[in-house]
């Protein structure tokens, strides 16, 4: 692939990355070396057209859903349409899944007809996964993408009803209406985490003075959120700002917990982070202790690197 086009190539260390305007996967896979090859040409096939699709859609994707669901022709769309429609009753369009449900349709293009035994499609930090029997991923989690580093880790198991997370929040590349640096989201798939990661990191939010916002129609002409206020900027919070502002995004992370959109949510906001985790987990984490989560371990990562002044479950 060439030109203004997707473009794909195979990077030094056997990841594939496939590039085509907004859109940039980071694409690997294990298993036997013609199994991994076959599906990085699937993939590469796949993506041939999946933005050109997509914008002839754009006008219903960036639309508000509401009591009767969109005719969309795509794939994608549908899987935007399906990831979004659960939390119709508040503000959203289809725009809100679109990382993850390309992600999603990626993957399973590579899996079609290979034996992997696993494999992951990143789109901008939008993960969707494939897991054989037995086997695992151990992901990293940033709670600032401004100033990246491993703040804690995660290994998800195939056993998990997880095959996709997504990361939302203000300082992202998405427009959000709160004010949270990272809400990281563990879901069925990846269109689902990223629908849901963008309505909990919309929750976490107060008012106050240190906040400023504008209009996401002065930011992007083009944003699907119009005259909503988006945050531009979050000064320095005080706790009890912090505190409440947490509370609510873990309260919305719960509710959909409830209703089974989700599996576990991670709130990271100024140093402050909060789990929200599956029912089976302990009332209590440790700070500085490994700690079962859902059949897994989250960590607080090495003080070298780790930013986050608290670890604990809500």
């Amino acid at each position: 692939m060439n030109g203004s086009g997707p473009r794909a190539a195979l990077l030094a260390d056997g990841r594939l990355h496939l590039q085509h305007g907004p859109i940039d996967l980071i694409i690997q896979a294990w298993g036997e070396r013609a199994e991994v090859a076959a599906a990085y040409r699937q993939a590469i096939a796949r993506f041939d057209d999946i933005l050109e699709v997509l914008v002839q859609e754009l006008p219903q994707l960036r639309t508000p859903l509401g009591a009767v669901p969109p005719l969309l022709h795509g794939p994608v769309a549908r899987r935007m349409l399906t990831a979004c429609w659960p939390h119709r009753a508040n503000y959203i369009t289809p725009m809100a899944a679109v990382a993850g449900a390309v992600a999603d349709e990626i993957l399973q293009a590579m899996l079609l007809d290979r034996v992997l035994s696993k494999a992951y499609v990143n789109n901008g930090g939008d993960i969707a996964l494939h897991l054989g029997q037995s086997e695992a991923l151990t992901l990293g989690v940033v709670n600032d993408v401004d100033n990246p580093a491993i703040d804690a880790t995660v290994m998800l198991e195939a056993a998990m009803p997880v095959r996709g997370l997504a990361t939302s929040g203000w300082r992202g590349r998405s427009q959000s209406l709160g004010i949270a640096d990272a809400v990281t989201v563990f879901a069925c798939d990846a269109a689902s985490a990223d629908a849901t990661a963008t309505m909990i990191a919309n929750a976490v939010n107060v008012e106050h003075s240190a906040i400023s916002r504008l209009p996401a129609c002065k930011l992007r002409a083009d944003s699907d959120l119009g005259e909503l206020p988006v945050t531009v900027a979050v000064g320095k919070l005080p706790a009890p700002a912090r505190a409440e502002a947490l509370a609510r995004g873990c309260e919305w992370a719960r509710a959909l917990q409830r209703r089974g959109l989700i599996h576990a949510a991670y709130l990271a906001l100024q140093n402050e982070v909060l789990a929200v985790l599956p029912a089976s987990a302990p009332d209590r984490v440790a700070q500085s202790a490994l700690s079962e989560v859902f059949r897994t371990k989250w960590t607080q990562a090495p003080l070298s690197t780790a930013r986050a002044g608290t670890f604990r479950p809500w």
